[in-house]
Formats: C-alpha cells, sequence, structure tokens
C-alpha cells in the first residue's frame, strides 16, 4: 500500500510538472537572487529585473474572460487589514507592492525601480514614474510612505493586523528632494528587502484618508493590472483589465472570484466549464480533472504548513508533556498516506524544508500511543476532554484531517476529543483580534509564509507578542529578538535553527504536514501554480489554439 501510494505521489508530482518537496527556492538572503544582503552593503537593482515577471499579453482585442474559485471568499477588499491568502489573492488584482516575486521565487521590481541599503536599520527605495491609480491619479513617494505607516504606526489610520510581515520595520519617510522613500528599521533588520518582496501594498493617502473603514473594505484604487467592476459580499468580485496599466495590459480581460467551500462543487464547476482555475483539488479526483480532456493539474509543494495550535495558557495544553503527548497520540504518517493519499510532507518545527533556518537535526513525532497515555499521566491531566475547531474547505481536505487528528486522541484511553467545524472567516477573525483570550483552546489553522524565512512563521505564531501567537516563551521571545539583529548568515542560521529544536520540544503546536497546492485548470488557460499559492491572473494567457 506505502509502496503503491509512493508511487502514485511521484506519477502526480511529475505530470503536475512541480519539483520535488524539499526543494528550496531562495532563503532568506537568497530569495532575492543574490539582489539582497545581510551585511548592510548597499543592495540595487537592474531595470531588466522588472522584466522577469511581465507576459506577454497576447491579442488584447479579443476577450479572454477567466473565473477562479477557491475555498473562500475574501474576508475585505483592504489589502492592509486582513492575514487571509484567499483575499490576498483577491486583493493583489488591484493593488500591488514596492517589490515582488517571479515565478521562481526570486525578487522583481514592482513600484520600486532600484532598493538599496542606506546604513544599519535604513534602506531606500527609487519610485516607479507614470504610475497611475485606477482613478487616474499619480503615485507618489507620499502615498508610499503612507502605505508603509499605515501598517507599521497604530497611529496611522487603522491599526492594521499586518505590522508583523514587517517585522522590525519602524516607519517611513520621503526623501526630501529626490522621488524616494527611506524605510527606518529597529536594528539591522536582514531580511527587509524579502519583506517588502511579500507584503505591503501601495494605496493612495488621499482615497484611504477620504473614506471609512467600510467603503475601503468594499471599494479598491490600486496601481495593479485589475480593477474592480462590481462587489458582491460571499458572492463575487469582478474585476476588468486596467487599460492604463504601467506595463503592458494584461492579456485576461475580465477577472471574477468565487468560492465554494466543498471540494466535490469546485471540481464539478471546473468540468463543467463553469470555472477556469480551482483550489485544493482532493486527491481523489485528480483522475477525474486529468482524464477530461479539457482540464489538467497544475501543482507545486507549497510554503504552508498545516498544525494544530494548544493554547499555551489554558489547561491541559499549559503542560509541555500533554503537548507533547498529542503529537505522540497522532499517526501523522498514516494521516499523509490514507487522508491525503501521500500528497504532503510530515513536519515537527515550524520552519519548512528548504526555509532559512530549518533544522535538520529535528525530525517529526514518532506515533507511539503507550507514551502518549504515559506522558498524559505524568502531565497531571488524565481524563481530559478537549475540542479541535477547524475551517472547512479553507485547506486541502482540512475537515477530514482534523477528524483524523481527533480519532487518534481519542483512542487514548485518558483523553477524548471532539471536532468542532467552523467558518473560516469567523475563526480567522477570533485568532487575529489581537486578543489571546478570544481564540479556541485547540484549533487547526495554516500558515503560509513566502518569505522562505523562519522568522516569518515563528514571529507572528510562536513569540508572546505575535500577532496570531498562541504560545508564550522567553528563551524563543529572546532568540527572535537576537535573529532580527544578526547581520552574520551563518550566526542568524544558527539562531534560528535552535529556536526550531525549542519549538519541537516544547511542542506548542500538533506537527502535521507540509500542504500541497493542486489546482484544476481549464486546458483553454495557460498558467502555471506557484509555491507562495499566488493565483496571478496577470501571468494568465490563452493556450495555443485557444
Amino acid at each position: 500500500m506505502a509502496h503503491d501510494e509512493g508511487a502514485s505521489r511521484r506519477t502526480f508530482l511529475k505530470a503536475a510538472g512541480t519539483a520535488a518537496a524539499t526543494a528550496s527556492v531562495a532563503g532568506c538572503t537568497g530569495g532575492g537572487g543574490g539582489q539582497q544582503t545581510t551585511t548592510g552593503t548597499e543592495t540595487t537593482t537592474t531595470e531588466a529585473e522588472t522584466e522577469t515577471e511581465t507576459t506577454e499579453s497576447g491579442d488584447a482585442s479579443g476577450e479572454f474572460p477567466v473565473t477562479i474559485t477557491q475555498g473562500q471568499m475574501p474576508t475585505t477588499l483592504d489589502p492592509q487589514n486582513h492575514r487571509s491568502t484567499p483575499t490576498d489573492n483577491v486583493v493583489l488584482h488591484a493593488y500591488e507592492g514596492l517589490l515582488g516575486r517571479d515565478q521562481k521565487g526570486k525578487i522583481v521590481q514592482k513600484l520600486a525601480t532600484g532598493y538599496e541599503r542606506q546604513e544599519p536599520g535604513r534602506v531606500r527605495f527609487q519610485i516607479r514614474e507614470g504610475v497611475t491609480f485606477h482613478n487616474g491619479d499619480q503615485l507618489t513617494p507620499e502615498d508610499v510612505a503612507f502605505s508603509i505607516n499605515r501598517i507599521v504606526k497604530q497611529d496611522v489610520s487603522i491599526a492594521s493586523p499586518q505590522a508583523d510581515q514587517l517585522a522590525g520595520v519602524t516607519g517611513a519617510e520621503v526623501v526630501d528632494g529626490q522621488r524616494a522613500v527611506d524605510v527606518m528599521s529597529d536594528g539591522v533588520n536582514p531580511i527587509v528587502f524579502s519583506l517588502f518582496a511579500t507584503y505591503c501594498d501601495i494605496m493612495q493617502k488621499s482615497w484611504v484618508e477620504g473614506r471609512s473603514k467600510s467603503e475601503i473594505a468594499q471599494q479598491m484604487n490600486g496601481t495593479g493590472p485589475f480593477k474592480l467592476e462590481e462587489y458582491q459580499s460571499n458572492v463575487k468580485v469582478e474585476f476588468s483589465r486596467y487599460e492604463d496599466y504601467w506595463r503592458e495590459p494584461a492579456a485576461v480581460t475580465s477577472l471574477t472570484f468565487r468560492a465554494a467551500k466543498e471540494s466535490s462543487t469546485r471540481v464539478n464547476q471546473l468540468l463543467e466549464g463553469e470555472s477556469d482555475v480551482i483550489v485544493n483539488v482532493p486527491p481523489q479526483a485528480i483522475s477525474r480533472v486529468k482524464n477530461n480532456g479539457s482540464t489538467r493539474i497544475s501543482a507545486a509543494p507549497s510554503t504552508r504548513i498545516i498544525y494544530n495550535a494548544m493554547k499555551y495558557n489554558v489547561e491541559p495544553f499549559s503542560s509541555p508533556k500533554f503537548r507533547r503527548a498529542m503529537n505522540h497520540a497522532v499517526n501523522l504518517e498514516s494521516i499523509i498516506e490514507n487522508v491525503l493519499s501521500g500528497f504532503a510532507d510530515p513536519t515537527g518545527q515550524p520552519t519548512l524544508e528548504g526555509f532559512f533556518g530549518y533544522n535538520s537535526d529535528v525530525n517529526p513525532f514518532p506515533h507511539n500511543k503507550s507514551k502518549a497515555e504515559q506522558l498524559v499521566e505524568e502531565s497531571g491531566h488524565a481524563g481530559a476532554s478537549i475540542t479541535l475547531h477547524t475551517p472547512v474547505g479553507r485547506y486541502l481536505k482540512d475537515v477530514e484531517i482534523a477528524q483524523a487528528v481527533a480519532n487518534q486522541i481519542d483512542q487514548l484511553s485518558n483523553v477524548s476529543c471532539s471536532v468542532k467545524q467552523r467558518e473560516f472567516a469567523t475563526l480567522a477573525g477570533e485568532l487575529t483580534d489581537g486578543n489571546l483570550e478570544t481564540s479556541p483552546d485547540f484549533y487547526l489553522i495554516g500558515w503560509g509564509n513566502a518569505t522562505f524565512d523562519a522568522s516569518q512563521t515563528i514571529i507572528p505564531l510562536l513569540t508572546t507578542d505575535g500577532a496570531l501567537s498562541s504560545y508564550s516563551n522567553e528563551q524563543v521571545d529572546q532568540q527572535m529578538n537576537q535573529a532580527q539583529s544578526q547581520a552574520d548568515e551563518s550566526q542568524r542560521d544558527q539562531t534560528l535553527q535552535q529556536v526550531n529544536k525549542t519549538l519541537h520540544d516544547q511542542a506548542p503546536w500538533i506537527y502535521l504536514n507540509r500542504q500541497y497546492s493542486v489546482y484544476g485548470v481549464q486546458n483553454r488557460v495557460k498558467w502555471q501554480a506557484r509555491r507562495d499559492e499566488r493565483i496571478d491572473a496577470y501571468a494568465m494567457e490563452p493556450a495555443e489554439g485557444q
């Protein structure tokens, strides 16, 4: 059985055209293809690097509509007031950042034409000329500085839940006499360019300041390749191609986002031609998609870890022994084989293999029922009854994973466990409101980290002041502060590896699997899955002969 599943997995990956799951696109400093250093020396880019992300637009006069179906609708249209990948996939078509990443993870220019480190704690971005917002106004350095400050300063417009995505950044200011913005950080901030290649969408200052929070959440005015035409909350988001985009207009002439929680519904919509791209095709439906004649699979091992958080300050999860017991109770190999058909990788630490700071000496917890029961007894929490909260339809086989985890824990003689299914938006809201007390004690969630650096998982999720933290450990906090100020790459890597070892041993999570991004795609659409889970319609073209 294991041999057959392994063979099917290899065949699947080969057919999908993906790299091996352990391949590394970019580390902390390698994310820019050598464009970024951690030593405080000057870092610059050239105009040619922008072109790596530009696509040929095809016949601009022809109609090329595309519909994308995700598992969830966006929670808002405000690009700076959410922590949701489905929301990101929608808003990033209208908004864009100073830097971005191409298909291979290399840093490319967006609204910045150059970037360099001025000194420790200060970097400078040159702002592109000739860029307009969708209302026709020109992009200014003031807009850029405002957008950064809106995220990192609590007294600018909103208290953004994204401040830790620009970890270390303290503010931004326009450079007098230049079309440039300086960004300040507390200390060296060795991954500052990698952060801006992944986060911080630029908004127009006057547009934001002239609208209420609810208006910003329902309207859009970005510089991206698509402009908003219609928004029906929980129903659809419709875009049209922005003809005055600073690059070539997109090949896609109209773009619609919809959502269907059930994977079977998404697959049926794809096969019936109602959708062009769908997310999270379940393993059992892959052959249907591949054999349909007009559809195909496009997949990649993602940057997302799936885990069960256990809130550290409530019983029984306040006990490290109980938390380790929960890891030993779960048969992760069985879940990967039987629930995910082998299309996943096991984890034993917060950092995925191939990321900067990954500790190769840390292994997943082995399944050991008797050891789990013994640790429960030693923890003093025998007889505990726990409930695992899980979203529905957000991640690949999320409910099925949660049910398998709960069933395996429930098989222990001294712990009972049940599952509570939740709306993703409601659960995410509880986790991102900055109040640990409102979070459930035990929950399944996923975290994508497109910076390929350990800090951008550990800081928000596992430090005391992290935006979505369920854990607190003074040693981890100190070491993460140290890592964020270490300019020496090897020393920083060693610090992060030590943190990952600590977080394995302390087991604040039940470590589950690395998710694979598995998409169903109409053959009429030329597009390839990315590791960072971004669905970029600007990169889509009509397939030859379509």
